[in-house]
């Protein structure tokens, strides 16, 4: 299925304009490759948040408490009231199905990898080969995987393997494309996307504990602030930095404002700044998405976690959201997308 394969190199002529000179990709194009990378980083997302939900729901001892996680879980997804209008009860099972395989469900594993696929199929002469092939040979595999199978730890072996295909993907990207503008705006979807996903997990702790204000500091909070480190990968890594017992001030720190961690809040920023930098230096043109991105990395950059907690946790977050969101519109303003 598929056809044949796109050549290696550089996006051929026929998709792009000149533009004051400047060789520039077509808008289209552009777009395709942002959300291309979005998607594929989406489904490895989803899946982080699910593992998370559902080992969250195994902790819980209280009647009730596991459909309370898992509709925290998806409140972080803002998945939760798509979820209320299918009229299903908020077990494992149906959580799980609804966030894989659910085509309904358009953040769903699924329905990322479908749309990543299709994006894909519409650039294929701008990417490369090796992008193609772990790309379409991920969407086959998992089409060939009944729900009816997927329980338990099962469920949970199938959360890795998307991550694991997520990884591939990303690895060819990155040791095959030129580093054109292609290649900018397939960063650029890449870390906008994971900055979300790192901001809604971190949320999700906050919807978790906002109802047991009790449980703040307890074995049970250590125990799920554990978890949102395993569902960023980075578990061992915070140990490196913090050789003390877990602490939800530090484990937000490492999560929000360390630029050694791949997966922070401050590193997404500052590399979805770079990204844009290289698009306006092939561009020669500055536009308003490189003031928007500036300002985002001003507020991640000239905060505190004392100042951030005295504002709210929450409120940092979803402000946070609220501004990486506005980089993608002005992003697909400035770069024609359509």
């Amino acid at each position: 299925e598929g056809g044949g394969e796109p050549p290696h190199g550089k996006t051929p002529l026929a998709n792009q304009i000149v533009d004051g000179g400047q060789l520039r990709m077509l808008g289209r194009t552009a777009q395709n490759l942002f959300w291309l990378s979005r998607y594929v980083e989406r489904a490895e997302n989803m899946a982080r948040l699910l593992e998370v939900g559902y080992k969250m729901s195994l902790t819980s001892r209280r009647e009730g408490g596991e459909a309370e996680h898992l509709v925290s879980m998806m409140q972080a997804a803002e998945v939760d009231e798509a979820f209320e209008k299918t009229g299903r009860v908020a077990d494992v099972d149906t959580v799980a199905h609804f966030m894989v395989f659910d085509e309904e469900n358009p953040s769903s594993v699924k329905s990322c990898l479908m749309a990543a696929r299709t994006n894909a199929r519409s650039v294929r002469t701008a990417i490369t080969s090796d992008m193609w092939q772990s790309l379409n040979a991920a969407w086959l595999e998992f089409s060939q995987i009944k729900p009816r199978d997927v329980r338990g730890a099962r469920l949970l072996g199938l959360l890795q393997w998307v991550r694991q295909r997520s990884h591939e993907f990303r690895g060819a990207l990155l040791g095959t494309i030129l580093r054109n503008d292609g290649f900018a705006f397939s960063q650029a979807g890449n870390f906008v996307e994971r900055a979300d996903n790192t901001a809604r997990i971190l949320d999700m702790k906050y919807f978790v504990l906002l109802p047991r204000a009790d449980l703040v500091g307890g074995d049970l909070d250590i125990q799920q602030w554990t978890l949102i480190l395993r569902a960023a990968s980075a578990h061992r890594s915070y140990r490196h930095v913090y050789h003390d017992r877990y602490k939800a001030r530090n484990i937000a720190d490492f999560l929000i404002l360390r630029p050694e961690m791949p997966r922070s809040l401050v590193f997404c920023a500052g590399m979805l700044k770079d990204t844009l930098g290289t698009l306006a230096d092939l561009y020669g043109q500055r536009l308003v998405c490189h003031d928007v991105v500036d300002d985002l990395c001003a507020m991640i950059e000239n905060t505190s976690m004392e100042e951030i907690f005295a504002h709210g946790l929450h409120e940092f977050l979803t402000e946070f959201i609220a501004r990486n969101n506005r980089v993608t519109e002005c992003l697909s303003e400035s770069y024609n997308f359509y």
